[in-house]
């Protein structure tokens, strides 16, 4: 049914900007005025029939449906506003007006192209939304997730990525993505990095409708579907390119336009602003928790851990331990062979300590030769003896330092909760007591022949 059937009103009605729609119960399109060709991209005869769910973009279907339902239900809308796939592939931005007719069993909708004010809106709203997110967001895989939604509320962004390019080892990754990344052939990944690849050197976006992958190298033409659209976008600051974002639609969802791109583009200074600064934020924090030479947690880092697990221990009504340890005779590493192998010894020494517990245990660095490890939820007090065991002889391996091969003994002090204190104060004290006494007590040997004044062998 179209204008003939509405002949007397037609005329009068296709003379309006604004599309007037008719759609059944079931949603289909069954009259539309002459402009929504020009909103839509689609002729009244090519719209009639359509399901009118089909052609809002994927995102807005659940709500749009939601206020169908509404509006049936005998509640009529003056200015609700979601997204449609023109015929081209383009978004645009609708606002509807729309009633139930009872008697007639069919839906009347006046459609208005706010595209213009929207994306004007959405710009200033995205730019603020991003700055925000730089704030707020936990850590990078948060501020993407912002980010991914951000940019949905501007483009069409079911197929999203997010590429970060580490120009020190000349390295691309894929931190973030969404859409069917996982379910891609090796051929459709490969498409994808070469394409970022090219983006990042270049420094320039990329628009790739159907059909222009024939264009692009050999490798790109292997996968040239007449159903795929990318959109690139390179994240450029005053350092350099530290990577992409990548869209891609299909035949069934959006194509990208020279607008879309010229929209990322604006948005995306604003992004790499963003993770650059959540990137420094994420450094200072580690370097603020962890020791630099080691990379194990530092001081500062163990007492958070520590009463962390004070308190599930206590919940729990549990046991833990705290080894406290240091490195007999480690001065006269450095005064003997220089701080650069006291250095690495230490870097060893601390290798090896990860590799005695488990994962939910901590080795941590307090400042010198003297480590904490943090034994976590330990059935039985030989539990954390037996570690001490391992410790002591993992350590006390030999290890090459400047051509000559180094043993060097480490004296161990242990803590138990609750038998030596329920705080943490009170452990590490006990701990560390017990390391001077064993110390005290140790004949301090770490080799079998002096050598300017250190206990070493030479390196086989």
């Amino acid at each position: 049914m179209h204008a003939k059937t509405y002949a007397p009103l037609a005329r009068f009605i296709d003379q309006l900007l604004d599309a007037i729609c008719v759609v059944d119960g079931e949603g289909r399109f069954i009259f539309v005025s002459a402009a929504c060709e020009r909103i839509f991209g689609y002729t009244p005869e090519e719209m009639i029939g359509k399901v009118m769910l089909e052609m809002v973009v994927p995102e807005d279907r659940a709500r749009t449906l939601q206020a169908a339902n509404e509006i049936i239900a005998g509640h009529p809308t003056l200015d609700f506003e979601n997204r449609y796939i023109r015929k081209d592939g383009q978004v645009v931005h609708i606002m509807w007006s729309a009633r139930w007719s009872e008697a007639d069993q069919l839906r009347i909708a006046v459609a208005r192209d706010i595209t213009e004010r929207k994306q004007a809106e959405s710009m200033q709203a995205a730019l603020y939304a991003i700055s925000e997110a730089a704030h707020t967001a936990e850590g990078l895989l948060s501020l993407f997730q912002l980010i991914h939604q951000i940019i949905g509320r501007l483009l069409s962004a079911t197929h999203f990525s997010v590429a970060m390019y580490d120009e020190s080892n000349d390295q691309l990754s894929f931190p973030y993505y969404t859409g069917d990344h996982d379910e891609a052939s090796e051929l459709q990944q490969t498409t994808v990095s070469t394409l970022c690849a090219e983006v990042i050197r270049t420094r320039k976006s990329l628009l790739l409708g159907p059909g222009s992958l024939a264009s692009r190298p050999q490798e790109l033409r292997a996968v040239n579907d007449s159903n795929l659209c990318w959109l690139i976008v390179p994240l450029n600051s005053h350092k350099g390119t530290i990577g992409a974002l990548v869209l891609k639609g299909n035949s069934d969802g959006a194509r990208y336009t020279e607008k879309d791109k010229e929209l990322l583009q604006f948005v995306s200074t604003q992004v790499a602003t963003a993770i650059e600064r959540k990137q420094l934020h994420a450094r200072l924090k580690h370097m603020a928790q962890y020791d630099g030479l080691t990379g194990l947690p530092n001081r500062g880092l163990l007492y958070d851990r520590l009463k962390m697990a004070l308190a599930r221990t206590r919940r729990e009504q549990g046991q833990m331990s705290l080894l406290y340890l240091d490195l007999n005779n480690f001065k006269q590493v450095n005064d003997s062979l220089g701080h650069v192998a006291g250095d690495e010894l230490l870097q060893e020494v601390a290798n090896r300590l990860k590799r005695c517990v488990r994962q939910l245990d901590t080795v941590a660095r307090m400042g010198g030769d003297e480590f904490v490890v943090l034994l976590e939820n330990i059935e039985l007090p030989e539990h954390a003896s037996n570690v001490a065991k391992k410790i002591r002889s993992a350590v006390s391996q030999p290890i090459k330092l400047e051509g000559r091969s180094l043993c060097i003994m480490p004296s161990i002090g242990i803590a138990l909760y609750p038998d030596h204190g329920e705080e943490a104060q009170q452990l590490l004290r006990y701990a560390d007591e017990a390391m001077y006494f064993e110390k005290k007590n140790s004949d301090n040997l770490f080799a079998t022949r002096a050598y300017d004044g250190v206990r070493m062998e030479s390196a086989s």
